[in-house]
């Protein structure tokens, strides 16, 4: 698993984070000092120029873990990374700079092992920002500064660009093993229409058919995929200012979600044979139950939603054969009214047990994906940066950090399930149909039911008819 920041988990008992709202219930008392503002000796708004000071250590001092975190993390929304590097080595070498070689030495061997270690928070946290050349140049150039003054420190420099270094390597071979998977699942066999009419396809239950085995192992991909999503995209959602890949590892984590949802429908529409279809459906209901019970929401929605596509909702003489008490109450868990009030309580439970879990297995919480983005992202749009005397809002920077610091929380959780290759490829690779397949195996293995569906089925066959012959 990726290294995760080692503030995170005690993120919520900070002092800034505590305190944060205490002005809704009593007299503010609100102080500066300089450009900066406290509000009940919490950090409420400050120049760009003084938060970047503020994140300088000193030889008396080194920033709160909780704010370095802060920072970080929302510091992109104001300039970019590489900008802010360099203006912190500039003012980290300034500290020390006296004019006398003698006296610069022993500052810098003060200092430096305050420096690596706000270095390697930065690089631990947010390795992507280190993809840029000229981060990884600056990195370099510390490293030879500190050197003239303090070797341990040097030398601690040196092991954590390299464990950067193994960490940029493993990202970029994630990378490629998904765009391979995806390569792989894209490539639709010629021979899928006729496998689904002689019954010969294989079927996601020739490969488990136990829905709690498949759900771990819906879980063993979440988490996976989920380790690899680097915090500083939760928080920029426009392109970044350096991405040079078309995908980031954050868009790759919600395509997944969607695959999900049609790898689902595409079981349930398949089979000719409607006691087949039946089958189908009430073993993901039971998949979905077993995700809900492990604390895997984001599984969980998929499968929902994957059920309640149109193709599959309209199947009404299979839904007539599966007992669906037990998906009414899935459904009403993740329904989506009152913005997701089930689903938030249920999440708010799961965290909890997490909190107080002795196994791996209890301390799981996969949320919803979609929904803590879009969480984020309104928190982000919402809410000004910055306030109307220039001031950048930091309470809006906390509350964003607290966000993302719980799902950092969550994403330290070892898998503890066995790995089953066999199911995990067949979840990955095997070809799903696309909507307008899923419209056509609809309506062909339960008729239309009125004028409008059949010309429907018409105009889909006639496309895909048209679209094989290219």
């Amino acid at each position: 698993m990726p290294p995760t920041t080692p503030y995170a988990g005690k993120f919520s008992t900070s002092t800034y984070n505590n305190n944060i709202h205490l002005h809704k219930y009593h007299q503010p008392m609100e102080v500066s000092y300089g450009d900066m503002c406290y509000h009940d000796n919490s950090l409420v708004s400050g120049s760009l120029e003084a938060l970047i000071q503020h994140l300088v250590p000193t030889v008396d001092y080194y920033p709160d873990r909780s704010y370095v975190f802060t920072f970080l993390l929302s510091s992109r929304l104001f300039l970019h990374p590489y900008e802010l590097m360099s203006r912190l080595c500039h003012l980290c070498v300034e500290q020390h700079r006296s004019g006398d070689l003698l006296l610069d030495k022993i500052r810098i061997r003060d200092l430096a092992p305050k420096i690596v270690q706000l270095l390697t928070e930065w690089t631990e946290t947010f390795p992507y920002d280190f993809r840029d050349e000229r981060m990884m140049h600056c990195l370099k150039e510390m490293s030879h500064h500190l050197a003239r003054g303090d070797e341990y420190s040097w030398r601690a420099m040196q092991q954590m660009t390299q464990r950067l270094i193994q960490r940029l390597a493993a990202l970029g071979q994630y990378e490629e093993a998904i765009a391979t998977l995806n390569a792989s699942a894209a490539e639709r066999p010629t021979a899928l229409k006729a496998k689904q009419q002689n019954g010969h396809r294989n079927d996601v239950l020739s490969i488990c058919d136990d829905a709690f085995i498949l759900a771990q192992q819906l879980t063993h991909i979440e988490l996976v995929r989920r380790d690899y999503i680097v915090p500083s995209r939760h928080v920029v959602f426009r392109e970044s200012f350096f991405r040079k890949r078309k995908t980031t590892n954050l868009e790759a984590y919600v395509a997944w979600f969607n695959r999900l949802s049609y790898l689902v429908a595409t079981e349930i529409c398949m089979p000719v044979k409607k006691k087949h279809r039946a089958r189908a459906l009430e073993f993901f209901i039971d998949v979905a139950r077993e995700c809900y019970n492990i604390g895997n929401f984001n599984s969980l929605m998929a499968i929902i939603s994957g059920m309640n596509m149109s193709p599959v909702s309209r199947l009404k003489k299979t839904w007539s054969k599966v007992n669906t008490d037990k998906f009414d109450i899935l459904e009403h868990q993740m329904d989506p009214s009152s913005n997701f009030s089930n689903y938030r309580t249920a999440l708010r439970g799961a965290t909890q047990r997490s909190i107080t879990a002795h196994s791996n297995q209890e301390k799981i919480v996969i949320p919803f994906f979609s929904l803590l983005i879009k969480d984020i992202y309104f928190l982000n749009e919402g809410c000004a940066s910055r306030l109307p005397n220039g001031h950048v809002n930091f309470e809006k920077l906390w509350d964003l950090a607290k966000q993302v610091s719980e799902f950092l929380v969550w994403r330290q959780v070892m898998c503890p399930f066995e790995r089953d290759r066999k199911i995990l490829q067949y979840l990955v690779t095997t070809p799903v149909f696309t909507e307008d397949e899923l419209h056509l195996a609809s309506y062909e293995t339960e008729g239309p039911e009125n004028h409008l569906e059949k010309d429907s089925r018409r105009s889909l066959r006639t496309s895909l008819l048209h679209r094989e012959h290219r």
